[in-house]
C-alpha cells in the first residue's frame, strides 16, 4: 500500500471555503451557551457550514474516551471505567428542543466498559428529544455494541428516524485500520437487525431508515469498495454515504490515493443500480453529510421533488417549534452547565 507524503499538497476539490453566514453564527453561540459540543466543530468537518445552514448538527453522547483505537480516527482513546453522567439525556434533550434545528445526528463513543455498551443511555435520550420536539428527525449513529442484538433493540425502539452504523472500510483493510473488537460481518449483523426491527416495528407507516458509511483513500481498490457496497445493500440497508478519508495526524493510516470526483459519480451510479434510496458519494462526504437532505431526497420527496422547498419549510417550522412555550419551558429548567460536572471526592 503505497502512502502520500503528509505536506503533499491536496488537489483542488478537497478546498473549501471557511463557514460563516447568520444561522451558522446563531447555531454556535446557542450551543456555546447551552454547553453542548458538536462533533461538526471538534472534528473539524469541512460541511459544518452546509450542514448547520440546513438546521442539521451531531452531537456526541457518553463522553469523550472511546474504549477502542482505530487507525483512522482522531477520538480519544481509554478506560473510562463504567462513569456515566445520567443526567446527560435530559440535559441534551431540553437543549436541543430550543434550538432552530430540523434533523440531529446523535452519535457515541464506543463504551465496551459498560454493560449494555450505552444502548439504554442513548435510548432515553432520543426518547425524550421526541417528546419535546416531536418535528425534530433524528439519527442514531452507534458502534457494534460488541455483537449484543439486544442493544441494537434497545436503541432502534426508542424510534430515531435514521438507524446508521459506520462499516468504515472493505473487507479486507478491517483488521488493519478498525480496532481489533470490530469485524466487517458484525458491522454487517448488527444492520441486518437495525431492518429487522424497523420492518417489523413498521414505524407508523414510515419505516425507520438505515444508513452506513465507507472511507476511500486508504489503501482499498474500487471493485472492493463495489463488494461492500453490495454487502451493505444485502443487509438491508437504505442509504450509503461514500467520502475521501483525510489523515487526523501522522500516528493515523496514512492517505493511499486521492480519490476523483468522477470515480465518486461512478460509485454514486453503481449505488443506485444497486437499489439503495440514496447514495450520497463526494471528496468531502462524511457519514452525516447534509443528513437532513439525504433523509429527505430518501423518504419525504423520493424521485426528485421540490428539496429546497421542503428543506426551507422544515428550517422555518423548526424556528418555530424552538421558541415556541414548550421549548421555552423544557429550556428553563436546563441544569447550569457547571452542575453537569463531576466533582471529585475529597
Amino acid at each position: 500500500m503505497s502512502a502520500i507524503a503528509r505536506f503533499a499538497p491536496k488537489p483542488p476539490w478537497l478546498k473549501v471555503r471557511a463557514p460563516g453566514g447568520e444561522r451558522y453564527a446563531e447555531l454556535k453561540a446557542t450551543f456555546r451557551s447551552l454547553d453542548l459540543h458538536t462533533v461538526c466543530e471538534e472534528a473539524r468537518c469541512p460541511n459544518v457550514g452546509e450542514c448547520w445552514s440546513e438546521g442539521t448538527a451531531t452531537v456526541m453522547l457518553l463522553g469523550d474516551t472511546c474504549t477502542r483505537g482505530c487507525r483512522f480516527c482522531a477520538v480519544k482513546t481509554g478506560q473510562p471505567r463504567g462513569a456515566v453522567d445520567v443526567r446527560e439525556p435530559e440535559h441534551v434533550a431540553r437543549a436541543l428542543a430550543r434550538m432552530p434545528l430540523q434533523y440531529v445526528v446523535m452519535t457515541m463513543v464506543d463504551r465496551d466498559d459498560l454493560l449494555d455498551g450505552g444502548a439504554e443511555h442513548v435510548a432515553r435520550t432520543v426518547r425524550r428529544l421526541k417528546e419535546l420536539r416531536p418535528d425534530m428527525l433524528v439519527e442514531t449513529l452507534l458502534g457494534d455494541f460488541g455483537g449484543h442484538l439486544d442493544c441494537v433493540d434497545t436503541t432502534t425502539a426508542a424510534g430515531p428516524d435514521v438507524w446508521a452504523h459506520n462499516i468504515e472500510v472493505v473487507r479486507r483493510l478491517q483488521r488493519v485500520i478498525r480496532d481489533v473488537r470490530c469485524s466487517y460481518e458484525r458491522s454487517l449483523d448488527v444492520l441486518k437487525r437495525a431492518r429487522a426491527r424497523a420492518d417489523a416495528a413498521g414505524q407508523g407507516g414510515r419505516p425507520m431508515l438505515t444508513k452506513s458509511s465507507i472511507m476511500v483513500g486508504i489503501g482499498e481498490e474500487d471493485g472492493e469498495v463495489l463488494e461492500t457496497m453490495r454487502d451493505l445493500r444485502a443487509a438491508g440497508v437504505d442509504v450509503v454515504t461514500l467520502g475521501q478519508y483525510l489523515r487526523p495526524t501522522p500516528k493515523h493510516a496514512p492517505v493511499d490515493r486521492y480519490v476523483t470526483p468522477e470515480q465518486f459519480d461512478a460509485f454514486a451510479a453503481e449505488g443506485r443500480a444497486m437499489g439503495f434510496l440514496y447514495v450520497a458519494a463526494g471528496p468531502l462526504v462524511r457519514s452525516s453529510y447534509k443528513a437532513a437532505e439525504v433523509f429527505i431526497r430518501s423518504r419525504l420527496a423520493p424521485g426528485g421533488g421540490d428539496v429546497e422547498s421542503v428543506l426551507r419549510d422544515r428550517v422555518d417550522e423548526a424556528h418555530a417549534h424552538s421558541t415556541s412555550e414548550l421549548a421555552a419551558r423544557s429550556a428553563s429548567s436546563l441544569l447550569p452547565p457547571g452542575a453537569l460536572v463531576r466533582k471529585s471526592a475529597g
